[in-house]
């Protein structure tokens, strides 16, 4: 045993690390490479990037399950009727509803500047005599914001506390958003108008059809995030909605 272990100890001069044992040797371990930042920042860009996808594609969905297939009459009744324009279909619904006694004054709100009362009152000739005593036009309003906000001085002018919305099915969930901005305590009662050619159920089979949905989920989504991230005051918000109005329409 002397020997041997003089054998061993007369290795000192070489690397330690090579000196195993009864004088074996091993191989040095290969350097791995250094990982940069840039993969897992790629990584994460692309995760990030799949879950807004998925997120995005969901509410899309979700968004779309939720547009009325149908006309239907209001559930009840209230103390007026707005109704927004953007189509013929929508005036003549809300016209026909406040000659069934559903509301009664109706407030036609967006209304062109160069249309005049009676260019709408000859599209509803059966309807004259309510235009001359029960039906308001607004011509201040160019978006759907600017709808809100003229509703509410409309509303609280003529003290109503209650109102039917006559609007399409696919505007509807962002025009029930922006009023429940600007007439926080006022009951609105939804009537979707569901216009031909703009069929919910097989969206995905009219690419015309997809466009405009998806176009409107997106303003959806813009309006959710904007009413959340305000913190005005109620009695303030009127006029911070009529400036921002303003501002969507230069």
């Amino acid at each position: 045993m002397t020997s041997q272990t003089r054998w061993i100890s007369s290795l000192g001069a070489a690397d330690a690390s090579e000196a195993v044992g009864w004088g074996w040797r091993t191989a040095a371990a290969p350097e791995r490479p250094r990982r940069t930042g840039l993969p897992l920042a790629l990584g994460s860009l692309a995760l990030a990037l799949l879950t807004f996808v998925f997120v995005a594609g969901f509410g899309f969905l979700a968004f779309v399950a939720t547009l009325e297939r149908y006309e239907r009459d209001p559930q009840r009744r209230a103390d007026a009727i707005v109704a927004l324009t953007g189509g013929a279909q929508r005036i003549g619904d809300a016209i026909d509803l406040l000659a069934k006694g559903y509301g009664r004054r109706l407030l036609i709100t967006g209304v062109n500047e160069r249309t005049s009362r009676q260019e709408i009152a000859r599209l509803n000739p059966g309807q004259r005599r309510l235009f001359d005593c029960c039906v308001d036009l607004d011509y201040r309003a160019r978006n759907t914001v600017g709808n809100a906000v003229e509703t509410r001085r409309w509303m609280d002018g003529n003290r109503f506390g209650s109102l039917i919305v006559v609007t399409s099915n696919y505007h509807m969930p962002r025009t029930l958003l922006e009023l429940d901005a600007a007439l926080p305590g006022a009951e609105k009662v939804p009537f979707p108008v569901v216009h031909e050619g703009t069929q919910a159920d097989d969206w995905w089979r009219n690419p015309a059809t997809a466009r405009l949905l998806a176009s409107e989920y997106v303003k959806y989504v813009a309006g959710w995030l904007r009413t959340r991230v305000e913190r005005e005051a109620p009695a303030a918000r009127p006029a911070t909605l009529r400036v921002a109005a303003e501002r969507e329409a230069r």
